[in-house]
């Protein structure tokens, strides 16, 4: 009997949990709707409902190639919302670009330190003789001048753009970052056009120079007398000046013809070609900054004399001798060499 009533008792308790369960689906089924159509899984061939309240950035990126609204100003390119190459000009911007930049910036600086800190200043080895030549007359030193200040103000200029937010701006404030940002842009536009002009003026004034020799292949062998104390032969601009030289033509011209085509937009080409100047343009001038900071390093720190050059356009006779002593043998630097003091002086 006892049994019984324990198997009597269980079934009323197991029909009771039952219809509870029951109960709860049926008022969880009342409160929440059903998930809308667009929701629902799709098979590989099922086509996108681009008006449907779910539906994913990822999927409608893979039915359409651009996703366009509706406007009413001329510019019907303005109505494009998003394209997929968008994206991965925004990761190349925002992730791409900063990495390459802090890379080769701080990598070359590292790399000067370092070797100022092992090799030190290249010195004369024979000292001065107090006597000097003319080296770059007064146009040369205006050209370089002008398009060295445009360089430095556009580099910082477009370093605000891909650095300035996260570095500057915590520094000095969102109000002075966008005041400083404002003029830095005026000055990158504008002084694009005398930078320009000083590298089409530095392609013309010094090319016949700057074709490679053989001596140039043996003062890279010799690693430019910047190792040990023998320094190799040069001309009147050895092989890491010429380096430099093509870096400033070739790199000058794609920052420009790239910076041009950002200047004013579609004239020239579409959204996918803007894209690809701006990138261009990016990767170009971190790698241009990169090499210029070693560019001058060497004129000023990393070698005695060599400053002087570019800066009142002489330098000393044992500089001449001791680093571009092909260039010292020429006829004309012989003969303003061997002339009176006064008389060299008056050569420029």
């Amino acid at each position: 009997m006892t049994k019984f009533l324990s198997r009597i008792r269980f079934a009323a308790g197991a029909s009771a949990l039952l219809r509870s369960v029951l109960l709860f689906g049926f008022l969880l089924a009342c409160v929440v709707p059903a998930p809308p159509a667009g929701a629902q899984q799709r098979g590989p061939d099922t086509p996108v409902n681009p008006t449907a309240s779910s539906v994913k950035e990822q999927e409608l990126l893979r039915e359409m190639r651009i996703i366009s609204g509706r406007g009413s100003i001329p510019d019907v390119k303005s109505y494009n919302i998003e394209q997929p190459a968008g994206r991965e000009w925004r990761q190349f911007h925002e992730i791409t670009l900063r990495w390459l930049g802090a890379i080769a910036i701080l990598g070359m600086l590292g790399l000067l330190v370092l070797f100022y800190l092992v090799r030190g200043m290249v010195k004369l080895e024979s000292g001065r003789s107090w006597r000097t030549i003319v080296r770059f007359n007064v146009f040369e030193r205006l050209v370089h001048w002008m398009t060295a200040t445009c360089f430095v103000a556009l580099a910082l200029s477009g370093l605000n753009i891909t650095f300035g937010k996260d570095l500057l701006m915590p520094l000095v404030g969102e109000e002075t970052f966008a005041t400083w940002s404002q003029w830095a842009k005026y000055a990158h536009d504008y002084l694009s056009f005398p930078f320009t002009l000083g590298v089409a003026a530095i392609l013309l004034m010094w090319v016949a120079w700057n074709i490679p020799t053989r001596l140039d292949v043996e003062w890279l062998k010799q690693g430019g007398g910047l190792f040990g104390a023998k320094h190799p032969p040069a001309p009147r601009f050895n092989a890491g000046q010429k380096m430099i030289y093509w870096i400033v033509v070739i790199g000058g011209a794609a920052v420009a013809t790239s910076g041009y085509l950002l200047m004013f937009p579609f004239y020239m080409t579409d959204i996918a070609g803007m894209q690809l100047a701006q990138m261009t343009h990016g990767a170009v001038a971190m790698l241009f900054v990169a090499a210029m900071l070693a560019h001058i390093y060497i004129g000023t720190i990393g070698m005695e004399g060599a400053f002087e050059a570019m800066w009142n356009g002489t330098v000393d006779l044992n500089w001449a001798k001791q680093h571009h002593s092909a260039w010292f043998e020429e006829p004309s630097v012989k003969a303003q060499a061997s002339a009176p003091e006064g008389k060299m002086a008056a050569a420029e």
